[in-house]
Order: structure tokens, then sequence, then C-alpha cells
């Protein structure tokens, strides 16, 4: 008689046909569990627990004994968010393997038509947060498989104990007339195998102490919707002219292991997760490695406080990632008031990413009124395949050295400036009063009728223009020498300007509006802090 729930742990955490099982709306039961709602279908049964004989997982011609199930229903539109398939899996298993296919009918210009898609959970259970999480592939294949020494990206390694699992399937969108899917399960029998030991990348890597370091924290890779492997990752970083790049692969924790080799003193690799709601998308930058963050709520269902918080307690940062994309699911709607960043600048420039621009400026005026604490600006390549270029655009950030918590710190503080390339440098501050001199994100504390003298130094910004940015709009406008490189000045005083930030544009290439950025930065706040 097997161990129903047998010691063991997973990889980074501490046929024939059963259409009866998913019929069309043939269900258990409609669950609320305190997020977003999950239709529970009929439960998939196997064969009793395979032998105890270490023989007995085998056929006859010595090859591993399966057993198949499959699985077709019908998913009406309106279906909820996320839909239980659980597996009653019997002892003696030593691989699960999933796939699936689903229709998908032409619809009406303008209609939404069907999207699905597809997860694991183990014999743990579904709990929001809780401990069954086994992996995510969203919609970016349609079959995988867990065991003990190995599972598809975007799962997680670890036996396949006896009890209840669970494939979870999201209809991101259904058609009008409903979404029918066809699900396979096989279940292959024999020992069970042991799970290796991670490794993980170090905190650590060879820094030049206090200064500028150049980073991406938005990349994906084939343990999500990316295409590249995490070497190629790593090598485009290396030649993108990066110190630092960060792991976010959406919804799965699996490619914290991924990157076992990759690493040495010239890059250094944080990871974490891209959380993928319903109602916007968020980077959770730099958790420990091994932390899985939930997904599984809307705005409306007041969760996402409490899963920043298991963001801090990680050890990561909270950003808010393309917050005015116009992707479906991907407009943010649980606002910044959790946030540690937001990403303004999200891969190539687009009207979205001005739209996201203007709205935090929005946010520094609320900021320098009030004097309630601001949110810095972030801007990362989201980069899934070829052709997306890793590094456009980069963090450049201030920081002590280059460690995992230096460069958090200084993301943080918001000592940073983004910038479209490696080839683009900026310094910027500002001087006044007693030689007082602030840099990106800090006060400058004058009196408000003193001069300030406000300094950009740029390199690498051919054909472009310098402006400053205050909390009344752009108030200085210079053109660049045609080099790329050079100085701007402008002298305020604090009662005209309640912060100061220095975009670099290109030229317009469309009339009326303005052109791209080249780089940007995060304000210097001038005069005293208002009290709260």
């Amino acid at each position: 008689m097997c161990e129903e729930h047998a010691a063991g742990t997973t990889d980074g955490a501490a046929g024939t046909d059963h259409a009866g099982a998913g019929g069309r709306m043939g269900r258990r039961g409609l669950l609320v569990t305190g997020a977003a709602a999950a239709l529970t279908l009929g439960s998939v049964s196997f064969a009793n627990a395979a032998s105890a004989d270490p023989g007995a997982g085998a056929g006859s011609s010595g090859t591993a004994r399966t057993e198949t199930r499959t699985v077709r229903g019908t998913l009406p539109p309106g279906a909820p968010d996320f839909v239980h398939l659980p597996v009653e899996v019997p002892c003696g298993v030593s691989e699960l393997r999933v796939s699936y296919t689903y229709e998908r009918p032409t619809v009406p210009a303008g209609t939404q038509g069907n999207a699905l898609d597809i997860g694991l959970f183990d014999e743990r259970g579904t709990a929001l947060g809780g401990p069954g999480f086994r992996g995510w592939s969203g919609g970016a294949r349609t079959e995988f498989f867990v065991r003990a020494d190995d599972a598809t990206p975007g799962y997680l390694r670890g036996p396949v104990r006896a009890g209840t699992w669970n494939i979870m399937l999201g209809p991101y969108t259904v058609a009008p007339e409903g979404l029918t899917y066809e699900v396979t399960i096989t279940l292959t029998y024999g020992p069970t195998g042991t799970v290796p030991k991670p490794s993980y990348p170090p905190e650590r890597a060879k820094g030049r102490g206090r200064s500028w370091y150049r980073g991406d924290c938005h990349l994906h890779t084939l343990h999500s919707d990316g295409k590249r492997t995490p070497a190629e990752v790593a090598a485009l970083a290396r030649a993108a002219g990066l110190d630092f790049m960060h792991s976010s692969d959406h919804n799965t924790s699996s490619a914290h292991r991924a990157w076992d080799g990759l690493w040495s003193d010239d890059l250094l690799i944080l990871v974490g997760e891209e959380i993928t709601t319903r109602n916007g998308h968020v980077l959770a930058i730099s958790t420990d490695p091994g932390t899985w963050i939930d997904w599984r709520y809307r705005a409306r269902d007041n969760r996402f406080g409490h899963y920043a918080r298991e963001v801090r307690k990680a050890g990561g940062l909270v950003v808010p990632a393309h917050p005015h994309s116009t992707c479906i699911g991907c407009n943010w709607k649980f606002g910044f008031g959790d946030a540690d960043a937001v990403e303004v600048w999200n891969g190539p420039w687009t009207a979205d990413d001005e739209v996201s621009l203007a709205d935090w400026d929005n946010s520094l005026v609320a900021s320098a009124r009030s004097g309630m604490a601001w949110t810095p600006a972030m801007g990362n390549s989201d980069a899934h395949k070829d052709p997306d270029a890793i590094g456009t655009p980069q963090t450049v950030v201030l920081a002590d050295d280059l460690t995992r918590q230096a460069i958090l710190a200084g993301i943080r503080a918001g000592h940073s400036y983004i910038a479209e390339s490696a080839k683009v440098s900026l310094t910027f501050g500002a001087t006044g009063g007693r030689a007082a001199h602030a840099g990106i994100g800090e006060r400058l504390r004058v009196d408000k009728d003193d001069a300030v003298t406000v300094r950009l130094e740029v390199t690498g910004a051919p054909g472009c223009t310098a402006q400053f940015v205050t909390d009344q709009g752009t108030l200085y406008t210079a053109p660049l020498p045609e080099s790329g490189s050079g100085t701007v000045e402008w002298t305020t005083t604090a009662s005209y300007a309640a912060y100061v930030r220095a975009e670099v544009r290109h030229a317009p290439t469309v009339p009326g509006l303005p052109g791209a950025p080249a780089a940007f930065t995060n304000p210097v706040f001038l005069g005293e802090q208002p009290h709260n």
C-alpha cells in the first residue's frame, strides 16, 4: 500500500474517451475562493495503484506501463477565469503528461475568438497562494510533462504523488459559439526517481564599486511565451552591454533554476516573475529564488495588496508593467499604491508608452504637492524572441556595487534613468544654495527663491534635443550638437519648479507629436519637502 502523500519536494518549492467528465456545462460546481471564480469539472480517474513490486510498472516488453484518458467539453461565453479538471492520480506513477487542443472558429471583426491557457496543480490543492502549484504555460505550448527529475519548461520538477491533481484551464477569451476543448492525460508507472537540487544564480557579480549599472528587468525565455533559451538571453544581455538582467517569465518560477553555468563576473542574473493577471501585469523583480507568486485574481477581488506584500517578503520589488498597454488583460487596474516603481517604457517606443510617461509625470506632481512618497520610473525591453532587442530600453541604476541588494536599492530610490541602448549616457543633477547638489532621485533642499542650476550632460544621442520637464510641463528645450554629445544648463527656482527631470528625444516623425525618447531621467525635487 503506497503513501498518498509521500515525502519529496518539488523543484523551486520549500487514448480512452472520457467525455463525460468535461461535457458541455457538465460540472461539479462553481467555486469562489476569495479571488477569481473557478469552474470545477468532474474527476478523471485512472486504475488502482500499481503494485509495490518494482517490476510491476513495466509491460510485457519491458517498457513502462502507461494509461491515457481523454476529456472533451465546451465552455460557454462568460466562462469563469479558471476551470479545474481534477485528475485522480494513483500510487506508483513516475510521470504525468498532458496535451490539449481547442477549436478556433472564425469570428466577425471586433469579436474575440477562443484562447485557452493551461497549467497544473498537484495533490496539495489549488488554494490561492498555496503549495500545490506545479507549472503554467499559458497558451505557449500544447503539451507538457512533470516527473521527479525533469519537467517541461514552465513546470516544476518533483514526484508525481498519489492524490487529486488539477489541470488548470484558463479560458482567456471565448468565442460566441463557445470554446470546445480536448485534454489528454497520460500516466506512466514506475519508480519515482530523484529530484535534482536546483542551482540558483549568485547575488553578486564583479562590480565597479559605487557606479552606474545597466540592466534589463523584463525578459522572457521558453519557460513561458519566449522563444529564446536562457543561454541565448544571457548572451544577448552581454552583447547589449548590460551589467545585470532579470528573468521574468509569466506566472511561473521554473526558469529560476535554468541559469546554471550562464552567470559570471560580468553579468548579474536576477530571477523573479511576471505576474500576469486578467487586470494587468506586474513584475516581481528579484524575489528569492524558487518563489512563486499567484496571479489568479482581479482588481475587484481586493487581493493584489496581499500579493504585493508577498513579493516584498521574498525580497523583491513590485513593478507594474506596460500599464497602458492595449492588449486584453494588460491594462493596469490595481492602482499604484503598492508599487515600488513603474515600467514607463516597454520595448520599442509606442503611443501607450507616451501615455504611461504622461501618467507617471502626473503622479510626480501629486507627490511634489503632498510630500507623499513618489514612484520611480523604469524601462525594460520585454523581449521575447528575435528580433526583439534585449536592452532596448534599459534602466541605468546608481548602486553601491553590482549586487542584488544594491541594484534593488537603487531602483527603489529612483537613482536611475532609462536609455534606449548602452550607447546613450546621461549625467543629471541640480545645484543651488550653499553649493548644495542633488542627483537623480534626490531632493535639493534650498529656499524657494534661491537660484538653482540644472545641468545635463549627454553622450551618444546624435540628432536629439534635450529638454527639462517640471510640474508645469516642459520649460526649457535645447538641441544637442550633431555629435550627440553635449551639455545643457538651465536656471530656475524651487518656487517655479517643484521638480525637474530631463528628457532626450529624437526628432519627431509625426507632425504635432513628440519624437521618441533616447533617454529620460527620474526627477530631482527642489525645495523643502512639504509636510503630509
